[in-house]
């Protein structure tokens, strides 16, 4: 009898930010970014892309052991550190990048970004060039099959924070939306149908204007399960740490035994 290998129950998203040296909030470093996708593959996990993302959606198999890699923001350090170690290990991953953050100029050979507080200071002063990818790098790294770039809006802006609730915050979400993926396909060579929402915050009305501007799976930082009987545009994500690759397989175990999932999600939500 041929053996047949299982295919995967569910989908885990892995969500991380900065790769870098600078200790912070939403970043691990990259010795421990290392310890973490050499885990992967010591224990036989395969990274999967957008279309197999799709595929598990739309109930065709993938393997037992699949997993994404997600990054948020798009920041420099994602191509000094990140990009690297996908390439010696073989893997990829889904990076959404604010498309109104990057710039043009060289691909950059060395230095680093600081702290992610830092980060966002600087590209709220207009310095985005110093900590966020450029099209150049973004070019490297979408070649070498690393990266995939996907959409995290055009200006990563709450508009909920800006504007109360009604047509003119519709309508600047939406800009937001068609413009990042009218970007995307013109620099990269192709429009996204993936979207994670700016610090996963997202409204019932803005799913519409989603699946208006052409997106079909939607990131949140909600933390869950995926099977492949989930709606698609609610998947979650795994937060990742400074911690080892050991630590990462015990996170695995949990968000791909969903009932362990629902214990660890609501013990975290008790006060």
């Amino acid at each position: 009898m041929s053996h047949i290998p299982k295919a995967a129950r569910y989908l885990p998203v892995l969500m991380y930010h900065h790769v870098s040296d600078a200790p912070g909030l939403v970043t691990v470093s990259p010795a421990t970014f290392r310890d973490h996708m050499a885990w992967l593959v010591r224990h036989g996990w395969t990274t999967v892309g957008s279309a197999e993302v799709e595929d598990f959606y739309a109930g065709r198999p993938l393997p037992k052991k699949s997993v994404v890699v997600t990054f948020d923001d798009g920041y420099l350090d994602n191509y000094l550190h990140a990009h690297p170690v996908l390439a010696e290990f073989g893997q990829k991953a889904l990076l959404f990048v604010v498309t109104g953050w990057m710039g043009e100029g060289s691909v950059r050979m060395g230095g680093d970004c600081p702290d992610h507080k830092q980060c966002k200071a600087m590209i709220a002063r207009n310095e985005a060039d110093a900590v966020i990818l450029r099209w150049a790098e973004a070019e490297v790294m979408q070649a070498a099959g690393t990266f995939e770039f996907h959409s995290h809006t055009d200006t990563h802006t709450r508009w909920d924070k800006q504007l109360l609730p009604g047509a003119a915050r519709l309508d600047a979400m939406m800009a937001e939306l068609f413009r990042s993926a009218e970007v995307l396909g013109h620099r990269l060579g192709g429009g996204s149908r993936h979207l994670c929402w700016p610090q996963g915050y997202y409204e019932a009305d803005y799913l519409t204007l989603a699946r208006q501007a052409g997106y079909t799976h939607l990131y949140t930082t909600e933390a869950r399960s995926n099977k492949a009987s989930d709606d698609p545009t609610r998947i979650g994500r795994v937060v990742t740490k400074e911690k080892s690759g050991g630590w990462l397989g015990r996170r695995l175990a949990i968000y791909t035994t969903p009932l362990l999932a629902d214990l660890y999600a609501r013990r975290k939500a008790v006060p």
